[in-house]
């Protein structure tokens, strides 16, 4: 399960979005998912897949925050027990188990665990204890594998071509000039920062393992970030959710005009990005790089040497679709 993106917390919406009484279906890294509320209220996650017959436990419903399969009625609380298996009273119900996730809410946002066992906690950016933030989001999709879309995000040296009458407008005039580029190793991933000339250039950008950047553009005394999460739906479409973290023209009436800037910018880059060939990124040998790809070739190490080929596997209690363990 979550090959090669397996064992490691994403950010996969807001946490409003998660409606009490209402499934909330996605797919990450080519597995179902569905979302709801527990009795609680809190998050909970299953595979959405019922251990009976393999439908779609997310076309069902949510009662008192209990989720019940549409085609013969099974239950399953937050955990993946199973509540009810209709007209079999006397059916073993701790073999009947769905496949529960582990599923957080954090900073506002809504979080997954690719794996079964966390042996830690979603860790947020320090943006997020700013006060009076305002946080306004949208999703996007493309067509292209997440790694190809998370390494478009730490390359600077593409925005004056790219985004040349947006946010790389002010690099056009220095494109004859040489630019280093910083890749500063912390705790969370990185920190990259650039210099042409020797100069440094205003706004930094951050590398948050496993697909997230934070774009720092704060104006002079305020706080302004762009932060993007890639969350792979499978091998051939990435799910870019784009949020906004500002604290100054916070009324919700201008999330519009933050959402449209974000959207002008992410569809600037769409085209080129699902145009890469191979989809996945390649062993860095297999394409040219230069000085200017140190945060891009960076990524490409993390992503082999955590991530490439990495498998969650579900823990042996729980049955797989169609099939009832043995009584001991």
């Amino acid at each position: 399960m979550f090959s090669s993106f397996a064992n490691v917390w994403t950010i996969v919406g807001l946490a409003r979005d998660l409606k009490p009484g209402r499934p909330l279906p996605m797919r990450v890294a080519g597995e179902r998912i569905v979302f709801f509320r527990d009795a609680s209220g809190n998050a909970a996650a299953l595979l959405d897949r019922c251990p009976h017959r393999g439908v779609a436990l997310s076309l069902g419903r949510v009662d008192r925050g209990v989720i019940e399969c549409p085609f013969h009625g099974w239950r399953f609380d937050g955990s993946g027990a199973n509540c009810g298996a209709p007209f079999n009273p006397d059916a073993k119900r701790e073999n009947l188990g769905a496949i529960s996730l582990p599923a957080r809410e954090s900073g506002g946002l809504l979080w997954l665990y690719t794996g079964f066992s966390p042996e830690d906690e979603p860790a947020l950016s320090d943006t997020f204890a700013a006060p009076g933030l305002a946080l306004c989001a949208q999703s996007v999709l493309w067509r292209a594998h997440w790694t190809r879309v998370m390494e478009n995000m730490l390359d600077m040296p593409h925005l004056p071509f790219v985004h040349r009458r947006t946010i790389g407008a002010g690099l056009r005039e220095l494109v004859e000039k040489r630019m280093d580029v910083y890749w500063e190793d912390r705790p969370y991933g990185a920190r990259v920062t650039n210099a042409v000339d020797s100069v440094p250039r205003p706004g930094a950008l951050e590398y948050r393992f496993p697909n997230v950047m934070e774009l720092f553009i704060d104006p002079p005394g305020k706080l302004f970030r762009l932060m993007v999460a890639c969350v792979p739906e499978d091998e051939e479409t990435t799910r870019l959710i784009l949020l906004t973290m500002r604290d100054f023209a916070r009324s919700p009436l201008l999330h519009p005009v933050f959402r449209w800037m974000n959207r002008r910018i992410a569809n600037e880059d769409q085209t080129i990005v699902e145009s890469s060939l191979p989809h996945e990124v390649p062993p860095p040998a297999e394409e040219a790089s230069v000085r200017t790809d140190a945060p891009t070739l960076a990524f490409r190490r993390i992503y082999r040497q955590r991530l490439l080929g990495s498998a969650a596997t579900p823990p042996p209690r729980a049955a797989a679709p169609g099939k009832t363990p043995a009584a001991p």
